[in-house]
C-alpha cells in the first residue's frame, strides 16, 4: 500500500486541483439551494486525502535514494519540455507540511468566515493556492517552476483582493501582484538566458552542468542575478518586500498559508538552484547582502509598527532574509531546516492573532490589553509560536538558528553578529506584541473579546502540540545537529540574545513607570523606522513617477499623433465625400468625362519621367539655338 502511494505521490497536486474545480459552481452563485458552505467541505475532505497520501508515502520514502519521474509535454524545434518530478523524502515531507497546514487553515476558515459571502470562491482559490505549492514541491524543473510561480502570482492577487468592494483591499491586491510581477520579470530573463548556457531546464542536469560549466564570468553573474530577483519577490526581500504588507488586506485564514509556506516559495527554488548560483561568487555575495540588509531592517520595522498584521509580515521578511543568508553560504540543509521551523510557528502566530481580530473593533496593539484572562488558549499559542521562530531551546528554529551560526562562526562571524541582532530583535517585537495585545488591563477595545469558537481554536491546538513536539519528530527522523559537536559559545550567543530580547522589552512594557508608547531619544530615527525606511515614498518619488510620466508621454503621443493622423484621414474623407456628393450631376457623360480626366492625370503622372525629359532637352536646344 505505502509502495503503491508512493509510486502516484506526484497526484498530490491533483487532489486540491480538483477540490477548487469542484468548489467553483458555489463561487459565482450558479448553485444556490444548498448556500456556499459544501464548496469548503469538499475541499476538506481533498485536502485531507492529499494529507493522509503524503503522509503514507513519506514512510515509504524515508531513507530511500530520490526517484525522478518524467512526463513528456513538448518537444518541437530542439525545443524538449518534459515536466521532471523529484520523488525524494524532501519533496514528499514538503507535501506534508502544506497539505497539513492547509487542511488546519480551512477548518480555521469554516469558524473565521462563517457567514462571509465569499465562501466558495476562497475555498477554490486556496485549493489553487495548494495545488501550486504541491506542484512546486514536487517540480524538478527551472522552466515550470516559473510557471507554477506565476500561478501563485495571480492566486495571491485573487485571494488578497477577495473582499473587492472595499478600496484597501483593491489596492493592497494590485500593489501585491504588480510588485511580486517586478522579481517575475527578471526571474523570466534569467530562465530564458540560462537555456543556451546550460542547455537544459532540469535541477539535476543543472547541478551537473555546475560542476563543470565554464561561462563567462559577467554573464553567469547577470543570469544568476536574475535568477535572484524572482525569489527576491516571493520571499519579501528588500525592495520587493512591500507586498507582504499590502497583502495583509485578504482574509486570515489564507494569511496562515502565505505567512507560512507560500513567502517560502522563493526559497525553495533558490535552495534547487543553489549549485548553478554558486558558479558566481557576485551572486553569492547578492544573496548575503540582500538577506542581511532585510533581515536587520525588517526586525527593526516591525519593532515601531502598531498594526497587528504589519508586525507579523516584517519578521516574516527578517526570518526570509535568515534563508536568503544561508543559501548564499551553501547551507542548504540550515536553509531547509528554517524553512521547517518558520513555516510551523508563523501559522501558529497568525491562527492566534486572527481569532482576536475576527471579533475585535481594532487591530491596533496600542488600544488592547489584558487579553490573558480572555483568551488563554490564544495567549499560550502566541507564546508558543513567539519562542519557536527565536534561538530558545529546545523549539526548533533555535536548531535551525544553531545550525546556521556554527557553520559561519569561523568562516564569516559578523554573519553571526546578524543572526544574533535579528534574534534578539524579533524576540523584542514578538515580546511588545504580546505584552500590548495579552498583557495588562483590560482597554475599551477589548473588554468584550471572547475567546473564539471552536473551528478556530481546534486547528490551533493542534498546531500548538505540533510545534512543541517538533524538536522530537525531528530528533526520531535524525535531523537535528548534534549537540555535542556543536559550538557552545553560539548556543549561548543565541540563547542569551533570545533572553536579552524578551526581558528588557517585558520589562519595559509591563513596568508602569516608564510611559507608553516609547520614544526613541531623536524623532527623525523614530520616523524611519516607523515608516519603513521611507520605501513607500522612495517607490512614488522613483518608480510610480517615472511610470506616471512615461504614462503621460504614451496618453499624449496617442491622442495627439496617432489620433491625430488618423481624425486628419477621417476628416479628408468626410470632406472629400461631401464635396463630390454636391459637385456631381447624376448624367452619364459627366461620370465618362471624370474617368477621362482622371485615366488622363494617371498616365501623366506614370509617363512623366518620359515626358519630363523631353521637355529639359527641348529646352536646352533652344537656349542653345539662342
Amino acid at each position: 500500500m505505502a509502495q503503491f502511494l508512493l509510486e502516484t505521490v506526484w497526484l498530490v497536486p491533483c487532489y486540491a486541483l480538483i477540490g477548487g474545480l469542484l468548489a467553483v459552481p458555489w463561487s459565482p452563485g450558479i448553485i444556490r439551494k444548498t448556500g456556499p458552505r459544501p464548496a469548503g467541505y469538499v475541499n476538506l475532505v481533498m485536502t485531507f486525502l492529499a494529507f493522509v497520501h503524503s503522509a503514507i508515502a513519506l514512510q515509504a520514502t524515508w531513507n530511500y535514494p530520490a526517484q525522478e519521474v518524467f512526463i513528456p509535454w513538448l518537444s518541437t524545434a530542439g525545443l524538449d519540455l518534459t515536466i521532471a518530478l523529484d520523488i525524494s523524502s524532501v519533496s514528499v515531507s514538503a507535501l506534508v507540511v502544506i497539505t497539513g497546514l492547509n487542511l488546519l487553515a480551512q477548518i480555521y476558515a469554516i469558524g473565521y468566515m462563517e457567514m462571509d459571502w465569499g465562501w466558495g470562491r476562497f475555498y477554490s482559490l486556496l485549493g489553487l493556492f495548494e495545488a501550486g505549492l504541491c506542484a512546486l514541491a514536487l517540480c524538478n524543473n527551472l522552466f515550470f517552476s516559473y510557471v507554477i510561480l506565476e500561478v501563485l502570482t495571480l492566486g495571491t492577487y485573487l485571494l488578497v483582493g477577495l473582499w473587492f468592494s472595499q478600496p484597501l483591499v483593491v489596492s493592497g491586491a494590485r500593489d501585491a501582484f504588480l510588485t511580486k510581477r517586478v522579481g517575475d520579470l527578471f526571474l523570466l530573463m534569467g530562465v530564458l538566458a540560462l537555456w543556451p548556457l546550460a542547455g537544459t531546464w532540469n535541477y539535476t542536469e543543472l547541478a551537473e552542468w555546475a560542476a563543470t560549466a565554464n561561462v563567462n564570468p559577467t554573464t553567469m553573474a547577470l543570469v544568476s542575478l536574475a535568477l535572484i530577483a524572482g525569489p527576491m519577490g516571493k520571499c519579501a526581500q528588500f525592495p520587493l518586500h512591500l507586498w507582504l504588507d499590502e497583502a495583509m488586506e485578504g482574509p486570515v485564514p489564507s494569511t496562515i498559508l502565505r505567512n507560512s509556506v507560500v513567502v517560502a516559495s522563493g526559497a525553495w527554488v533558490l535552495i534547487k538552484l543553489q549549485p548553478v548560483l554558486t558558479i558566481s561568487p557576485i551572486a553569492s555575495s547578492a544573496m548575503v547582502a540582500i538577506g542581511a540588509v532585510t533581515a536587520v531592517g525588517a526586525s527593526l520595522i516591525a519593532i515601531a509598527q502598531i498594526d497587528m498584521k504589519r508586525c507579523q509580515s516584517y519578521s516574516v521578511s527578517a526570518y526570509m532574509g535568515l534563508i536568503f543568508i544561508a543559501v548564499g553560504v551553501r547551507q542548504d540543509e540550515a536553509a531547509l531546516l528554517l524553512v521547517l521551523t518558520h513555516a510551523i510557528s508563523a501559522a501558529l502566530l497568525v491562527m492566534s492573532t486572527g481569532g482576536i481580530i475576527w471579533n475585535s473593533i481594532t487591530q491596533d496593539v496600542t488600544q488592547m490589553g489584558g487579553l490573558w484572562k480572555r483568551r488563554p488558549i490564544s495567549a499560550i499559542a502566541f507564546i508558543v509560536g513567539s519562542l519557536g521562530l527565536i534561538g530558545f531551546p529546545p523549539l526548533g528554529s533555535f536548531w535551525a538558528l544553531m545550525e546556521l551560526a556554527d557553520g559561519l562562526w569561523e568562516t564569516q562571524p559578523w554573519l553571526v553578529g546578524v543572526i544574533v541582532a535579528v534574534n534578539a530583535l524579533t524576540a523584542v517585537s514578538l515580546t511588545r506584541e504580546f505584552v500590548l495585545v495579552f498583557g495588562g488591563k483590560a482597554t475599551q477595545m477589548t473588554e468584550r473579546s471572547p475567546e473564539a469558537h471552536w473551528p478556530m481554536i481546534l486547528p490551533m491546538m493542534i498546531l500548538l502540540g505540533f510545534s512543541l513536539n517538533l524538536p522530537f519528530i525531528l530528533q526520531n527522523l535524525s535531523l537535528l545537529p548534534d549537540w555535542a559537536s556543536l559550538n557552545k559559545d553560539v548556543a549561548l550567543l543565541l540563547n542569551w540574545s533570545s533572553i536579552f530580547g524578551c526581558g528588557i522589552t517585558g520589562a519595559i512594557y509591563f513596568s508602569n513607570n516608564i510611559p507608553k508608547p516609547i520614544r526613541l531619544p531623536w524623532k527623525g530615527l523614530q520616523d524611519l523606522i516607523a515608516y519603513d525606511f521611507y520605501t513607500p515614498k522612495l517607490y512614488k518619488m522613483t518608480i510610480i513617477f517615472g511610470v506616471a510620466k512615461i504614462s503621460q508621454l504614451a496618453d499624449m503621443i496617442d491622442r495627439f499623433v496617432v489620433d491625430g493622423i488618423v481624425n486628419f484621414v477621417g476628416l479628408f474623407s468626410l470632406l472629400g465625400g461631401e464635396g463630390l456628393k454636391y459637385s456631381n450631376s447624376g448624367q452619364t457623360q459627366f461620370y465618362a468625362l471624370t474617368v477621362l480626366l482622371g485615366v488622363s492625370l494617371l498616365g501623366m503622372w506614370v509617363t512623366w519621367p518620359f515626358w519630363g525629359m523631353q521637355f529639359l532637352n527641348m529646352v536646352f536646344q533652344i537656349s542653345t539655338i539662342g
